[in-house]
């Protein structure tokens, strides 16, 4: 009889992973970095991004302990994982911060402008080594922020309660010890930040990457819609880089362009993926906040669009159609059928939330369609039903025409329409959509 696996014959596989990783991360690690430096060292002038009021910023010498401490935790989380794939994934965010990283400090190298006093004691050892190998140059990205926000989002949810919130103190100290250990200027930290919510988001924990299987899309309309994602990418980019002399305010620009260059991954090939959306409606921490512009720009629209509209209408036996609702407005239903891929779900909602994420202004997929459709039918059972999407004028609408279809309460989609347009709601439907609905209906 086969004899059961030790938890450390199982642990093995992950602790050689882990190591194997390291071995490669941790020189790859110094070479490229004291290169880069290196470079920078050689031009004739290199540029400073900072704010006036920086100077006001006290030095805390002591802060350096934690400053270093993102060392052991950045070797350590390699080994607290439970399977080779979760290894991988956190050397990959790695990698990935370290190669953008240090591509930044070549291109544009920064060079902070600080003068630290002397210190002694285990701080004055700390600053002299770390002086012995890191200079100046190093700056937008913040290399240190950008491996924190991976590091603290790898360790926060294997951690007991209370130890968690001890790992959030210990990190907002080391964020912090950024700025009182005078080795980074202010917006080294928000640029950092987006840095390593980009590696989180590209390698995400539960589920491959959201550009692992990127096709060009064969959608004339969706690579039409990509282009256009594309050219407000490109545009934030240029101001961001005309401004950013003026003030270093303006590399915050960085953050709506990354998040419109996603979006047009999205529509070019990648898919609703992009928006890293499950079925109960909620998306990962790292989409929330990296694609934030992109949605604050979705939620103004919605409200250019629908305002002094009704946020649902009444279709027929207990089914609603309407535009992505308020927590307020979700638990007036018991289930709500999501088929948006932008919006996450209200916060602390009771409704039952299925979501079939989409990219708006493009054609459903066909089995997407029947499947939401379907559903519909059988959630109506348990309550009144919400079928939404962003403006409730396409996507959701063209589910409530292929419910109304295939439960015999239309005959054809010019009836459905006309049904959905009765209940008070106008509704855009282009032919793909109209064939996405009909196919398949007898």
């Amino acid at each position: 009889m086969e004899k059961a696996r030790s938890p450390f014959s199982r642990a093995a596989p992950v602790q050689k992973r882990a190591a194997l990783w390291l071995a490669f991360l941790g020189p790859f690690f110094y070479l490229s970095y004291g290169g880069a430096n290196w470079l920078a060292s050689q031009r004739a002038h290199v540029p400073n991004v900072a704010f006036a009021w920086e100077s006001a910023i006290p030095f805390l010498g002591w802060t350096i302990i934690p400053y270093w401490s993102i060392n052991l935790f950045y070797a350590l989380c390699l080994f607290i994982n439970t399977t080779p794939r979760g290894v991988d994934m956190l050397a990959r965010r790695y990698l990935t911060i370290q190669i953008i990283a240090v591509a930044c400090f070549v291109a544009f190298p920064l060079e902070a402008t600080f003068v630290r006093p002397a210190t002694s004691g285990l701080p004055g050892f700390m600053f002299a080594v770390l002086g012995g190998f890191d200079k100046p140059f190093n700056q937008a990205p913040s290399l240190h922020i950008a491996l924190l926000v991976v590091i603290w989002d790898h360790l926060r949810g294997r951690l007991p309660r209370k130890a968690r919130l001890r790992w959030h103190f210990w990190c907002l100290l080391i964020g912090a010890s950024v700025l009182t250990t005078w080795q980074h200027h202010v917006i080294d930290i928000p640029t950092g930040m987006l840095l390593g919510l980009f590696a989180a988001w590209l390698f995400p924990r539960d589920a491959g990457s959201p550009l692992a299987n990127f096709a060009m899309s064969g959608d004339p309309k969706s690579r039409r819609l990509g282009i256009y994602y594309l050219c407000g990418a490109i545009a934030f980019l240029g101001l961001a880089t005309l401004c950013t002399p003026l003030s270093a305010a303006a590399l915050l620009l960085l953050w709506p362009a990354v998040a419109l260059a996603i979006v047009s991954l999205g529509y070019l090939g990648a898919g609703p993926q992009i928006f890293q959306k499950r079925v109960d409606g909620r998306a990962t921490l790292a989409s929330r906040w990296l694609l934030a512009p992109y949605r604050l720009g979705a939620h103004i629209n919605i409200w250019l669009w629908t305002r002094g509209m009704p946020a649902s209408v009444a279709i027929a036996d207990g089914v609603h159609l309407g535009r992505f609702p308020r927590r307020y407005e979700a638990d007036r239903f018991a289930t709500v059928i999501d088929i948006n891929g932008e919006l996450q779900r209200p916060g602390a909602t009771r409704a039952r939330w299925c979501s079939f994420p989409t990219l708006d202004l493009t054609a459903l997929d066909k089995i997407q369609t029947l499947a939401a459709a379907n559903l519909v039918e059988a959630a109506r059972e348990q309550g009144p039903v919400l079928v939404c999407c962003a403006l409730g004028f396409q996507r959701s609408a063209c589910v409530i025409v292929r419910w109304l279809l295939i439960s015999r309460r239309c005959e054809d989609p010019a009836e459905a329409v006309r049904l959905i347009e009765r209940a008070g709601r106008r509704v855009h439907l282009p032919a793909e959509s109209i064939h996405a609905v009909t196919e398949g209906v007898q």
